[in-house]
């Protein structure tokens, strides 16, 4: 990985401008996009888009149409800077609301929706509200992402999110009530033998065994591991 500045970001390619953004680019949006499934998907929906960052990395790995919605004004208008100057604009669409609006009023089915969401439901806030919206889910609590989840997705789609460890635990069992089915899901762990601090989970409307995996960001000597690396070599400049 190679950050060029607080500012800015260079994947192999695009590149992502972030000045305006609460939230950086970061791994937990890295490993999301690099991780979902996309296999013949058409239609996606990028929940709390941010940078756009998600949006950018699935529109490199498909050729779907991509919505992505941002509550979030300026960072909105950052993630419609960084889709204007990528090479899949006419594939990204950026909408500057809330999901619970976007949901009421939207019409389409998509394949498949992602979302990077601010789910720590019980840690301290940051004293920059912009910051506290990304991260917290006062806007955007479980039951309204799940409704909108299940207003928005096609019959046979599916729904992919990261979380951390205890949010994700909790996410599943309320998407259970919903009709949405956990049946993959990787334990991230920081480092090995370090309890695990993130999920990626994907849930569709149909109950299937689940697919657990693990997948340690780095080794014990601090270098990036062997499986993180083919994970996310198509995008770090680095791999």
């Amino acid at each position: 990985m190679v950050r060029m500045s607080n500012t800015y970001f260079r994947f192999k390619q695009f590149a992502v401008r972030q000045e305006k953004s609460a939230m950086k680019v970061g791994t937990d949006g890295v490993l999301l996009g690099a991780w979902v499934n996309i296999d013949s998907v058409k239609n996606i929906l990028d929940v709390g888009t941010g940078t756009g960052l998600i949006a950018l990395m699935i529109a490199q790995r498909s050729s779907a149409l991509i919505d992505a919605v941002e509550i979030d004004e300026l960072s909105s208008q950052q993630a419609l800077e960084n889709v204007e100057n990528s090479p899949w604009k006419d594939r990204i669409t950026i909408f500057n609301e809330s999901f619970q609006s976007f949901a009421l009023k939207e019409t389409k089915k998509y394949n498949l929706i992602v979302s990077n969401p601010p789910y720590f439901i019980k840690s301290l806030k940051s004293p920059e509200l912009a910051r506290t919206t990304a991260r917290h889910t006062e806007l955007l609590p479980h039951e309204d992402l799940l409704n909108g989840i299940c207003k928005l997705l096609e019959a046979n789609g599916r729904f992919a999110g990261i979380f951390p460890y205890l949010e994700g635990n909790i996410f599943t069992a309320k998407a259970a009530n919903y009709g949405l089915y956990c049946q993959k899901r990787v334990n991230i762990l920081g480092k090995e033998k370090q309890p695990p601090k993130r999920l990626l989970l994907e849930f569709c409307q149909e109950k299937k065994g689940l697919e657990e995996s693990e997948l340690i960001i780095r080794n014990s000597d601090d270098t990036f591991s062997e499986k993180y690396k083919l994970l996310t070599k198509d995008f770090y400049l680095a791999f």
